[in-house]
């Protein structure tokens, strides 16, 4: 028999007995992330406006390329969401923000979808949720993944900052959006109805690069490579299952741009001008083991075309095999379970995590900690950077 759904705690968008009440919000980053793009369905500001309907005002947009912010605010203003946008003002910087604000322009949620670069530390110019706290004590905050990016030197930054937010007392959701997965919540109950100790999780991310266009993702002086930018999804879903991971143990190798193997036929973007020790490596592949003494592994790839990506999680325990395949377009679970040698199915049809890690910080928020459940803290996130670096830092030590 399959396991009872999971009860959800996420309140549809658009709750009628809250129409009337403006909903304050401050955009960080006019980007991709925020306001979508081909390569993917990351789209925050669509999501904000699908839960919180009329409500929303998004009262500044905070992007220092101003011009590229007038354009996205401008297709706002000219679509049906216009009043979410109608007042919205443009700036280059919080502090400008801090400095022109108006009492009514006080921000209910900040939500931050900046590079990482720009973010995540505890130093003048990348403290950017520092200066949140600072200047609007106590408003909760969205923060994409990974919470920062920069030298490995500089990860107990990221803790330090983690620890500001806590003791702040304001609420912190991070971006880790396939922990919302119905899958992966099918798969978290399947393990705790059966009191199930996961032996050994297994992860396989496999992007299409052809369609990544984006000379800054090629070059790991901008974006730290594929394991930390990208593959620190996969990395995520593997803690969350298999628990804390013991960093001393990672092992791992890659497979680089000028080995024979690693030469790839469709790159969109000019790689000769990226510096030869900044390319990117085609195949990390690793292994650790996790405190409890179960036994994890990862390998990410850079060798698909076209656009769709090719990623799978399995997780093991005593007589269960719970497989998550594609959960980026058509989230499918095969579950293998005690009595049976054959897998049952599990299609979940219009499951949008993106919309759920919102729809649950919006309720949370509102309703407080009863109603929803933020699945990624801050800290929690900054042990997911950790480990994706412990990853990065293995590989390259075995490198040719």
């Amino acid at each position: 028999m399959p396991p009872r759904s999971r009860p959800t705690s996420r309140r549809g968008s658009i709750d009628p007995q809250l129409l009337g009440d403006e909903f304050n919000v401050i955009f960080i980053g006019a980007g991709n992330i925020m306001f979508g793009s081909p390569e993917g369905p990351w789209n925050h500001s669509f999501r904000l406006e699908h839960k919180l309907g009329p409500r929303l005002k998004v009262v500044a947009l905070i992007d220092p390329a101003v011009d590229r912010a007038a354009i996205v605010l401008q297709k706002k203003r000219d679509s049906f969401v216009v009043s979410a946008y109608a007042d919205t003002r443009i700036f280059k910087t919080l502090d400008e923000f801090v400095k022109n604000a108006t009492p009514e322009e006080a921000p209910q949620a900040v939500i931050v979808g900046c590079p990482p670069a720009f973010r995540g530390s505890t130093s003048p110019g990348r403290d950017l949720e520092l200066q949140i706290i600072k200047h609007f004590p106590g408003v909760p905050l969205f923060v994409e993944k990974p919470v920062a990016t920069g030298a490995h030197d500089a990860v107990e930054e990221a803790f330090a900052v983690a620890k500001a937010i806590d003791d702040s007392g304001a609420i912190c959701s991070v971006g880790y959006m396939l922990r919302y997965l119905r899958a992966v919540q099918m798969m978290k109950q399947i393990i705790e109805e059966n009191n199930l100790t996961v032996m050994s999780t297994i992860a396989r991310y496999a992007c299409a690069y052809e369609a990544i266009a984006k000379e800054d993702w090629w070059d790991k002086a901008r974006s730290y490579g594929p394991i930390i930018e990208q593959g620190t999804h996969f990395c995520d879903l593997s803690r969350y299952f298999g628990g804390e991971v013991d960093i001393s143990s990672v092992v791992a190798h890659s497979l680089e741009w000028h080995e024979n193997a690693g030469r790839l036929s469709k790159i969109p973007i000019d790689e000769s001008k990226i510096k030869p020790e900044n390319r990117i490596p085609r195949v990390t592949s690793a292994t650790w083991k996790y405190e409890s003494g179960a036994v994890g592994s990862m390998t990410h790839v850079v060798a698909l075309q076209g656009t769709n990506y090719s990623c799978e999680l399995e997780v093991y325990a005593d007589g269960y095999s719970l497989k998550l395949v594609n959960p980026y377009v058509q989230p499918t679970l095969y579950v293998r379970a005690p009595g049976d040698d054959y897998e049952q199915v599990h299609r979940f049809e219009n499951d949008d995590p993106f919309f759920s890690e919102v729809s649950n910080l919006i309720d949370v928020i509102e309703d407080g900690p009863e109603s929803a459940e933020i699945l990624s803290s801050y800290e929690d996130a900054c042990r997911t950077y950790e480990f994706t670096w412990a990853i990065r830092q293995a590989s390259e030590k075995h490198r040719r």
